[in-house]
């Protein structure tokens, strides 16, 4: 799209949510954020989570999307849960119900 435009045919994109700065209700980009951000521009490299560089075949592939979020994987943020634990407790919970529901009733059929 530019005269100066990399001859490699491919498209960087940055995803730099991450390095913004919240201050007050509008984010900013530190000194240091927006070297980071000009490093990875001038690098051309990808960085997981933060920089992916895509050839203009894969764009078109993706019908012509320029959404940085088609290619820049967001990093998953959520808690890890183990399932096996969780259930073990599930398991454990069901038969302490279970045991307290029989004194219970122990105890109903002596009134």
């Amino acid at each position: 799209m530019k005269k100066s435009k990399k001859a490699d045919g491919k498209v960087l994109f940055i995803d730099a949510s991450a390095q913004c700065v919240k201050a007050g209700n509008k984010n900013k980009l530190t000194p240091e954020n927006q070297d980071a951000i000009f490093k990875a521009y001038a690098d051309r490299q990808d960085v997981q989570y933060f920089t992916k560089l895509v050839s203009n075949d894969d764009i078109l592939a993706n019908d012509c999307n320029l959404s940085v979020s088609s290619y820049v994987e967001q990093e998953d943020k959520r808690e890890k849960v183990d399932i096996d634990a969780v259930n073990a407790q599930l398991r454990d919970v069901i038969s302490r119900g279970n045991a307290l529901r029989d004194e219970i009733e122990k105890l109903i059929a002596e009134l």
